[in-house]
């Protein structure tokens, strides 16, 4: 039996060691394949040539890469050892990492190994045909230096034009999906064929969606044909509006109305500005219908014995939507929150086909400006500053979403 145990110690241990060598040779290898070096023929000529150009640019990141692979590998062994001598045990932790194997293999090479060659880049300059040189904190502080310089406030207007776009969206776009899905789950005539309707700008392709507004707000489009038609209607005379091209913002036209002005140096009261809020308005019209139908399926899963019952209270039809429809609805209203939220923090089609950041900056988005600064389609390339953009940005949705889960989630489970 002593002999049986000491075999079985044994063949736990070579098999822990196995798991352990493969797991870091197979993460090197996607270090390997993610490591930050100069591009160009010259360097991806042969196999031997791209790691000559490996072993001089990037020892840096695979030491990195190779301890986050060490301890990875270690926590797997020591997992393999403890349930070796169970052959059930045993028998369950290979066939499921089987099964999953095939996801591991495609996220570890195309996400994992990605995000780690973008969060080493941040801390370089890279423009991806000359070596990286390390910057150390440089590019994150070049993020925030339009608090001082006025040159450099790219970054920081990008984050005030989505902070504006996500208080003003985000409820406009959840109310609105509310309203929707409470009157399509009425006993209506034409019910599937009004659902149909209202459901399309969902499955339309944001570029098509995108281009067709952006010819509904030419100066002689139909955005401007109908106002002016209506208010003509009331003797008013309407001059047409430059939707998409005009930087003026929502509170210096309220200030200006009143004679006031706010100069260009206080360009943050200014508000959003009139191109920004027709992209708003686009982008509401096409996202109320996805999030249409995820209330309208929670509104068919409330039990009808709940409104039955408040009516024999004497409930009346608002006091039915405050106090039974809503409270059941906060779950849904939860996850439409956090994830229209994160949704208008990451918008960038519109902003590209559209308005591609201006006028004057004002449709400028943290994902637009990492597209520009990674690319140089205004100037030379710098992935190092986008990949600082990048995790700057992913901190913020995270934040956001922490709040909104911590406020927002109170009650949700007793529904």
């Amino acid at each position: 039996m002593q002999n049986l145990n000491n075999k079985t110690n044994k063949s736990g241990i070579g098999a822990a060691t196995l798991v352990f060598i493969g797991i870091f040779v197979f993460t090197m290898i996607i270090a390997l394949l993610n490591a930050p070096t100069m591009g160009g023929p010259r360097v991806m000529a042969s196999v031997s040539t791209y790691l000559e150009e490996v072993r001089q640019t990037a020892i840096p990141f695979m030491i990195a890469v190779g301890l986050v692979a060490i301890t990875i590998a270690f926590l797997a062994a020591r997992e393999v050892r403890k349930v070796w001598s169970n052959r059930k045990k045993r028998s369950e932790l290979f066939t499921g990492y089987a099964f999953i194997s095939p996801y591991l293999l495609v996220t570890m090479t195309f996400t994992i190994g990605v995000i780690l060659f973008a969060l080493y880049i941040s801390f370089t300059n890279y423009d991806i045909f000359t070596r990286p040189t390390w910057a150390g904190l440089k590019n994150y502080e070049d993020a925030f230096k339009g608090f001082t310089d006025s040159t450099k406030r790219a970054f920081l207007q990008s984050l005030y034009n989505v902070f504006w776009y996500s208080i003003i969206v985000v409820p406009l776009q959840t109310f609105l999906a509310i309203l929707l899905a409470v009157l399509l789950n009425a006993p209506v005539k034409f019910k599937q064929f009004f659902r149909t309707i209202f459901y399309s700008p969902s499955v339309t392709s944001s570029v098509v969606i995108t281009l067709i507004f952006v010819w509904f707000y030419l100066k002689g489009g139909y955005a401007n044909y109908f106002l002016q038609s209506l208010l003509g209607l009331v003797g008013i005379d309407f001059t047409p509006i430059n939707w998409l091209g005009d930087p003026r913002g929502l509170i210096q036209l309220i200030v200006e109305a009143f004679g006031g002005k706010i100069p260009s140096t206080q360009w943050y009261l200014r508000g959003p500005s009139i191109a920004w809020m027709a992209i708003m308005f686009q982008n509401i019209y096409t996202t109320i219908p996805t999030f249409m139908i995820m209330f309208l399926a929670a509104l068919q899963d409330i039990n009808p014995a709940l409104y039955e019952a408040a009516k024999i209270d004497g409930a009346s039809g608002t006091q039915l939507f405050r106090k039974v429809t809503l409270p059941l609805l906060r779950p849904i209203i939860l996850l439409v929150v956090v994830l229209g939220t994160i949704g208008t923090l990451q918008v960038f089609d519109q902003v590209y086909l559209a308005t591609k950041g201006g006028p004057l900056n004002t449709s400028l988005t943290p994902v637009f400006l990492i597209f520009q600064e990674a690319l140089g389609t205004t100037g030379p390339i710098r992935m190092g500053y986008a990949s600082a953009l990048a995790f700057i940005l992913a901190v913020i949705i995270f934040t956001f979403t922490f709040i909104q889960r911590r406020f927002l989630e109170k009650g949700t489970e007793l529904y």
